[in-house]
This record gives structure tokens, sequence and C-alpha cells, in this order.
């Protein structure tokens, strides 16, 4: 076994809502206690994500993307390996650095070309996806299928990260306090360049970013502005931006999303919706809603049973 898959942690088992998005703020644990073992893990009610989280290492299956980026599994995924010249993993206690190889490629290429074009030493990678994906205990709704991953959008410092830093460090928020733009003392043209990047990849189809930030790139961005149709506002993601890249070839069972307008989005009809007091300042609802039920085994992709029966992967 090579040394950084030494570092291959435990789970840590902290239950928080799987339709909030992971965030980047979320510390994880330095000394991670493994997840207990399921009294009846053949019980047809099970959440998928109890089974999914056990799972430590990839399925000795060749490399598919399975069903949808919120519906699916991952068969042969790979390591993003935890260090590089120009990129760190963080939050390594989630072991949630598997992907599709595809994204894995995508990643070190957009690491490199921060470092080029926009001076970071490089970038810091969160979530990207469980072993052999699926719903996960806590955090995302998507990151199934290996072709989601979190950029932090604080730049990865020029030293190597300390375990302690990589679970503890926070990330730095993006926006201002009203929620109506970006803070424009920790966010820079670099970012911009960065954001760039990342959306000019053929595979990617969208990226996901705080609406204060999707409007400080229609302001900012020059020359050929095409890449701003990728560029997709949504809540959340004032401390990272998600990248979610097209089915990729061999993936015959990959659903993928429809095309988005070729339009740049920033027409203020576009951004409207996403600044007005209800969206910004939402009421809580007069009743609280009842928790869904978790998605079971036989809900997900009849594939995803075989992907999760499947012996570990020769590491």
């Amino acid at each position: 076994m090579t040394p950084r898959l030494r570092l291959i942690p435990l789970l840590f088992c902290a239950v928080i809502a799987c339709s909030l998005p992971a965030r980047a703020q979320d510390k994880g644990s330095v000394n991670p206690k493994p997840l207990p073992p399921l009294a009846n893990p053949n019980d047809p009610k099970l959440g998928a994500r109890e089974l999914f989280a056990r799972k430590v290492l990839p399925a000795e299956l060749p490399t598919q993307a399975i069903g949808g980026y919120a519906k699916g599994c991952l068969a042969g995924g790979a390591q993003m390996p935890l260090n590089g010249d120009t990129w760190q993993v963080m939050r390594l206690s989630r072991n949630r650095y598997w992907g599709h190889p595809a994204m894995i490629a995508l990643l070190k290429r957009l690491a490199a070309k921060a470092h080029k074009d926009a001076g970071w030493p490089g970038i810091l990678v969160g979530d990207i996806g469980q072993p052999r994906g699926g719903p996960a205990l806590s955090g995302h709704a998507s990151h199934q299928i290996g072709l989601d991953a979190d950029i932090w959008l604080t730049p990865m410092p020029d030293r190597k990260l300390s375990r302690e830093e990589r679970e503890e460090t926070s990330a730095v928020m993006m926006v201002r306090d009203d929620r109506l733009d970006i803070d424009p003392r920790v966010f820079t043209p670099g970012h911009v360049l960065v954001l760039r990047d990342a959306a000019q990849e053929p595979a990617v189809q969208r990226i996901f970013v705080n609406p204060a930030i999707k409007k400080a790139l229609c302001r900012e961005a020059k020359g050929d502005r095409s890449w701003l149709s990728k560029i997709r506002p949504w809540w959340g993601h004032d401390y990272h931006f998600h990248i979610r890249m097209r089915c990729p070839p061999g993936s015959p069972q990959c659903e993928g999303q429809k095309p988005q307008s070729e339009g740049e989005g920033c027409k203020p009809s576009d951004l409207a919706f996403w600044f007005k007091d209800s969206v910004l300042h939402p009421k809580p609802p007069p009743k609280p809603p009842k928790p869904r039920p978790p998605m079971t085994l036989a809900q997900l992709p009849a594939p995803c049973k075989t992907v999760l029966n499947a012996p570990d992967a020769k590491q």
C-alpha cells in the first residue's frame, strides 16, 4: 500500500441533512471514529447512504459513472492524490477524494492553470465523492457519480498543510454580509481567472457559485465571455465553487443534464430572482417540513448493487 493510501481515514460519523450543501467551513476530525457495523445491512428500508459510507475503497470494476448526479454510483473510481505541486486535498476524514478518472485529470489540469494564470500557489480541493459514489451520510445530495467536485475559493498557501490544518482550517467567505455582492477585500481578479479556466474546460457542463459571485464575474470578465454561460448561480457556494462534468465516454448508463442556454446569464432579469429579499432572507416555514426518508439501494440504478458488493480495488 502506498504512503498516501495509508491516510485513507475511517469515516467520521457526523449526521447532517443530506439535502444541505457540504460547506467548506464545516470542520473534519483529526481522529475520525469508525462507523459501527450495521445491525441488518439487508434491510430494504435502510438508507443507501449507510451502505456506501462504509466502503473505504473503490469497486474492482471497469470505470463507469452510473445514474444521475444525485441518484447513482461510481464503478472503478480513482483517487485524487492528497498532495501535488499545485494542489492539496482538504478534509481527509471525509474520504471523499475519489472520482471518475476524467474528473481527477481535470482537477490536476485546473490546478496547474490556476498556478500559471492566477498566480496562486495552487488550489484546495474539497469534496469530490466517496470511493464508490452513492449517497453520502452528510452534506451532499449530488456528488454521487464521480463527476462533481468542490474547489475552495481560498487559494492554497505556499506550504504543505498539516493534517490538523486540513481538518480545522475554515475557508474564506467571499460574499459581503448583505449578500448583494462579493467582498472586494478577499475576492480578487485571480478568482475570475480560476473560474474562467474551469469553465473553459470542454468537459465541464456547469459551475455553481453564489449569485453575488456570478454578478461579480459578469461585471469583471474581459475579452471572450462565452464561458460565463456555464457559471450558474445557486444557493450557498460562497466559500467554494462546484464543478460538474458532462457524462464521459464509456459510461452509457450515466444520466447527464440538459445543456444550458448559450447566453452569458448576465442580464438584470437573469439575476433578479437571486437578489429578492425573500430569497436572500427566507422566512422559516410555519411548520417544519418532515424529513424525507433516505434513498434506498432499490431506488438507485440496478447496477449500483453490483458496485456496492464488488471486491475492493487493489491499491
